[in-house]
């Protein structure tokens, strides 16, 4: 959510950096409830000044034994004016916050100017492109003809883009699981393991709620929704919580299934694993000051970099234009593995950085050192990585001529096998 003390300030350059977004909200309806909202809160506090001092003069009259009747009568009023502007200021209020609410984040300034995914810039690229000297298959085939996965039946058991993994292929998806578990926590990060489940204030903490509604799944009877990523439970472990700054920066590690209805997307990557209504995700999340946020973010992408490359998956790194970045972010980087089947890369992990955007939401602070003042911390996070993804890239990339698939050497000791 957005500064309102900042809207105040620079209103124009809040709007600037929405349009950047190709948003067409302004904060100018909030800037007009915000400005009527501080007039009535003045007039309720001179109110209040206004009843305490006859309040006084009323214990001072019956000292004398005069009579208090028509002051009394004043006060009387004078709560229940109080009480008619406190009722306007706490409708304003709740109007100001569902304005921002739904308004997004405003974009840094690094961030590369653009309307759409056509804008974003590649920045760096690892290892080459795998070249066959023979027909590639893509890796809805390779699943199929090796019993890796079945569509179909994860079909029956619940709906179109669910899948079920098997056998070898099972083992490899909790291989994949496993792996980057442990190399996020040998690099400092907390394992974590959340709910799958979360409140519909979780859900606003983070940014899912009000916007994103339409693409979770819900429980009716309760207010409760399955988790689109691990991002929404760990962020908001310290909601509402004021942290001591000697415990900044918090690295936080967590493996959950994902689900998404992808209400937005349909006929979209509709075959094999690219786009699936459940899937795998290791997550990355780290809560720190303002000050060390940008150098954090650089370190946590790095960190899933380091997946990718422990792998030996082709990748790219791509800065994401205004026009493409998420909602609650302010930077993203995309890291994008490459893909045989599409003779192109796919996003297997955006690593965002929010700002205070999250933490102002979800109430999350720290107490500084140096001034005693509590402040909002900077929440950053990224795939470490998505699991699914990962899955096929190691298949497309890794299949051979004679039909096997080879597996990464970093993954063998979790699969117990070196090929399928």
């Amino acid at each position: 959510m957005l500064d309102i003390k900042l809207i105040r300030e620079r209103p124009e350059k809040i709007n600037e950096l929405l349009r950047r977004r190709n948003s067409e909200l302004s904060v100018d309806e909030v800037l007009k409830i915000d400005t009527e909202r501080r007039k009535i809160q003045t007039q309720a506090d001179e109110l209040r000044s206004k009843r305490k001092n006859d309040s006084q003069k009323i214990g001072e009259l019956k000292k004398k034994g005069e009579n208090t009747n028509e002051i009394q009568e004043l006060v009387k009023k004078l709560g229940n004016d109080i009480k008619e502007l406190e009722e306007k200021e706490a409708q304003l209020d709740e109007a100001q916050r569902s304005l921002l609410l739904n308004i997004p984040n405003i974009p840094d300034e690094t961030t590369p100017i653009g309307s759409s995914e056509a804008d974003n810039v590649v920045v760096s690229r690892f290892g080459e492109p795998a070249k066959f000297d023979f027909e590639p298959k893509a890796h809805w085939d390779l699943t199929e003809e090796k019993g890796l996965t079945d569509f179909e039946r994860g079909v029956k058991i619940s709906q179109s883009r669910f899948v079920m993994y098997r056998g070898k292929g099972a083992k490899l998806e909790r291989a994949i699981i496993s792996f980057f578990l442990d190399e996020h926590t040998k690099n400092g990060y907390e394992e974590i393991l959340p709910p799958f489940m979360a409140n519909a204030q979780t859900m606003t903490g983070t940014g899912q709620l009000p916007k994103f509604k339409e693409d979770m799944y819900k429980c009716e009877e309760e207010d409760l929704y399955l988790i689109p990523t691990a991002e929404v439970p760990v962020t908001n472990i310290y909601a509402d919580e004021i942290l001591a700054e000697d415990d900044l920066p918090k690295y936080m590690t967590a493996y959950t299934p994902c689900f998404r209805r992808e209400a937005g997307s349909a006929g979209k990557d509709t075959r094999g694993l690219i786009r699936v209504h459940q899937f795998n995700k290791v997550e990355l999340v780290k809560l720190c000051t303002p000050e060390t946020s940008a150098a954090e973010h650089e370190k946590l992408t790095a960190d899933a970099e380091r997946m990718l490359q422990l792998l030996e998956l082709p990748y790219r790194k791509v800065a994401l234009s205004t026009g493409d970045i998420g909602f609650s972010a302010n930077k993203c980087w995309d890291l994008e593995v490459w893909m045989p089947s599409y003779n192109d890369y796919k996003e297997i992990s955006s690593c965002s950085n929010f700002g205070d955007y999250q933490a102002r939401r979800a109430n999350i602070r720290y107490k500084e050192k140096a001034s005693g003042k509590n402040r909002l911390v900077h929440t950053i996070n990224g795939s470490g990585l998505a699991v699914g993804r990962t899955f096929a890239a190691i298949l497309e990339n890794f299949q051979q001529a004679g039909g096997t698939i080879l597996i990464p050497e970093v993954l063998r000791k979790y699969t117990g096998f070196d090929m399928i």
